[in-house]
């Protein structure tokens, strides 16, 4: 069976549409930590995963993503192993949009950004994950209490990311128009829209699945830390 593109996602994106963001060689790449926690490789066998070891700084955490069980060397120090539903958007409608004011986030709303993420934890964001570009926000009363954005983009694939709500505000349908917004955008760029949620966030998949999109990996994402 041919791989799919979605089962290396973070090698094929960093090889496409995100290569202007890696680092690393033809073998192994990885995003600048201010950016994202995620890296790739070609092959997942003993000399890449060494070549990345000694491509990172000491104490760096990288997250890697593929879709089958990987045997870890043990000079990694493994902080944990997450599984994660991959899922696409399927719909032929592509969807309207509630808006209740959505807005373009830029640089100057970063320590907003990282306020909502930190308190809400919708994954990895750290001070230039806006450099993935498309992140849009709620404002109410000058406070940022929704957002989501765009991650990893694998050739004509986009991801869509870091999707939240501050607890003061959910049951409002933000977080619905937030990613049919990136929905729209994405399919009228000529794309096709996925994401992820752990496998464990049954609420989480449930609303993916209401909103057209379906299930089509089970991910593993291994978090390690080169200690020395």
């Amino acid at each position: 069976m041919t791989p799919h593109i979605l089962d290396n996602p973070a090698w094929n994106a960093l090889n496409s549409a995100n290569s202007h963001l890696a680092l690393g060689n033809e073998r192994v790449k990885f995003f600048p930590e201010e950016i994202s926690p995620f890296a790739g490789l070609k092959n997942y066998d003993k000399q890449s995963f060494r070549e990345l070891y000694d491509l990172i700084p000491a104490g760096r955490v990288v997250l890697i993503p593929v879709n089958h069980q990987l045997k870890i060397p043990a000079y990694w120090k493994l902080l944990n192993h997450v599984t994660a539903i991959q899922m696409t958007f399927n719909n032929t409608e592509v969807p309207t949009v509630f808006d209740p004011g959505i807005v373009s986030l830029s640089k100057e709303d970063i320590p907003k950004m990282l306020a909502l993420t930190e308190l809400t934890q919708p994954g990895p964001f750290f001070k230039r994950t806006i450099e993935f570009g498309n992140y849009k926000g709620i404002f109410n009363s000058g406070e940022l209490i929704a957002m989501a954005g765009q991650r990893m983009h694998p050739y004509n694939y986009i991801e869509i990311s870091a999707v939240c709500t501050h607890p003061d505000h959910t049951g409002k349908g933000y977080g619905t128009s937030l990613i049919n917004d990136q929905v729209r955008k994405i399919i009228s760029e000529g794309n096709i829209p996925f994401l992820h949620a752990r496998a464990d966030n049954e609420a989480a998949i449930k609303l993916y699945k209401r909103l057209g999109f379906t299930v089509i990996n089970e991910m593993n994402i291994y978090v390690l830390q080169k200690e020395n």
